[in-house]
């Protein structure tokens, strides 16, 4: 057991009786308190050695003092200043934003606070509350890619993102699948499972590579099927998902396909597609049949300037009223979103309602990115293996890059933005909220191998393509591709 007293009168020699608290542990010292006296020793005889003696110990009493959770408000409300500050300043320098603040959170998570454990692979009531941030996040994001969208909403205009949906998100799904079973000795079901998890665009760190704002009539081709894929795709993985529990659970048979194919491919995809149609219609219906109406351009007077923030509940609504009839909630948000941009589609109002909901994101994203360095420095990676590794960097560098190119090869796009479309295929918090799905209602062996897979990937993504994907874009909009005004939004 631990028993130090540390007296301060006999530390500061010179006058230093004024400083008269002491630091006293008996029996149990906290990691802090074990932190602090280290510091505090280290310092003896240099220069400032009396004021950093002071300022640890002032330290130590306020955080051991001090809820973790108070701690974290502080980090992540500082991070967000701090991320509109740099915004800017990084977009040409050779680190991102969101490596900074996964950084940021080990960092954060690696100090001796006492901050928790975070590891949902080892818990499964983690696991649960991880999901639903997860889920809002994704949600979130979903409503500022759909929103931002000006393309017309129309097969010719969108027809050339289909070969990503069902060709190159298949594929992956077989192609991790099939690496997890045979490199990583896992159950079928849990190699389904993953490659479910890995294969979808992700919306929520693909801002790099979407679509600038409503009204920003300068577009092109490659960020455009970046933004739908990752709309989409959050929801035509969930199949897969579903697919993958279901046979954690029970053994397979005809039935068991031909009830998946009825229910949760064609059932759940048409009813979030539905959903999602009619709410976006009613939204944007709402909205300007009553602006018309009214001698301004801020509609009427029980919602005029909150337009926008009505919008956004009635596409929340979207999520929830798809769940309940059993569809998919994500396809709902992301058609509802495209759908109430259609509507008067050069009104200041979509702009406005983009912007609101884009501010919510980015303090969003702040706090996951923050806490998913917290979950590398719980220790997610620590099941992580060569195999698992050389899995992700094949999907990421090979499987992935390759099938997109494959998909857009008649697409029009010269070979430099095919290859661009592939490579920029980012994974992030969506696989995060899949595994955690999966973890939560299916019963999967190996989840330790499968978090450590899923969240070297993600890390090996942010990393990738947060250094390459402003250059990739730059490069080809000024070197390669044309992009011309129209009134749906940007062609080639």
């Amino acid at each position: 057991m631990w028993s130090i007293s540390i007296d301060l009168t006999h530390s500061f020699a010179d006058g230093g009786s004024k400083f008269a608290p002491a630091l006293v542990a008996h029996d149990v010292i906290s990691e802090t308190e074990l932190f602090v006296i280290g510091l505090d020793l280290s310092v003896v005889g240099t220069p400032w050695g009396r004021e950093i003696r002071w300022i640890s110990l002032w330290v130590a009493a306020t955080l051991t003092a001090m809820e973790p959770r108070i701690f974290l408000y502080a980090v992540v409300g500082v991070a967000v200043a701090v991320t509109l500050a740099l915004e800017k300043r990084l977009e040409k320098a050779p680190v991102s934003l969101p490596i900074l603040l996964v950084a940021l959170g080990w960092a954060v998570f690696s100090l001796p606070l006492d901050l928790g454990w975070l590891n949902p692979a080892l818990d499964t009531g983690l696991a649960k509350t991880t999901e639903s941030a997860t889920e809002l996040m994704v949600i979130v994001s979903l409503l500022v890619v759909g929103l931002a969208i000006d393309r017309k909403y129309q097969w010719k205009q969108w027809k050339q993102i289909a070969p990503l949906l069902w060709f190159t998100m298949p594929l992956c799904i077989a192609g991790v699948a099939w690496m997890g079973w045979a490199w990583l000795a896992l159950a079928p079901a849990t190699a389904l499972l993953l490659g479910a998890c890995l294969a979808p665009t992700d919306p929520v760190l693909a801002e790099a590579v979407q679509v600038g704002p409503p009204g920003d009539s300068c577009r092109d081709d490659v960020r455009f099927n970046l933004s739908a894929e990752s709309g989409f795709n959050d929801s035509l993985a969930f199949p897969f998902v579903y697919l993958a529990i279901a046979l954690s659970l029970s053994s397979p048979d005809v039935d068991m396909f031909a009830i998946w194919f009825g229910v949760d491919v064609v059932w759940r995809i048409a009813a979030g597609y539905g959903i999602g149609w009619l709410t976006g219609r009613a939204a944007s219906w709402i909205v300007f049949r009553n602006s018309r109406e009214d001698d301004g351009d801020e509609g009427p007077g029980f919602f005029k300037g909150r337009e926008g923030l009505l919008v956004i509940a009635l596409l929340f609504s979207a999520y929830g009223v798809a769940e309940m009839i059993e569809g998919y909630g994500f396809i709902a948000v992301f058609i509802g979103a495209v759908t109430a941009r259609q509507c008067e589609r050069r009104h200041d109002l979509h702009k406005r309602t983009h912007g609101f909901i884009d501010q919510i994101e980015r303090l969003m994203l702040v706090a996951i990115l923050i806490f998913f360095g917290g979950l590398l420095a719980s220790g997610v990676l620590e099941a992580l293996t060569w195999w698992s590794a050389a899995l992700g960097a094949v999907f990421l560098l090979i499987l992935r890059p390759l099938a997109g190119f494959l998909a857009m090869s008649r697409s029009g796009l010269p070979w430099q933005a095919r290859w661009a479309v592939g490579f920029l295929g980012i994974r992030g918090i969506g696989s995060i909220y899949y595994l955690s799905y999966g973890q939560v209602n299916g019963k999967f062996g190996n989840l330790e191998i499968l978090w450590s897979t899923v969240a070297f990937v993600i890390l090996l993504s942010i990393i990738i393509h947060g250094l390459t994907a402003s250059r990739v874009l730059r490069y080809l909009k000024n070197r390669v591709l044309t992009t011309v005004e129209d009134s749906g939004g940007a062609v080639m």
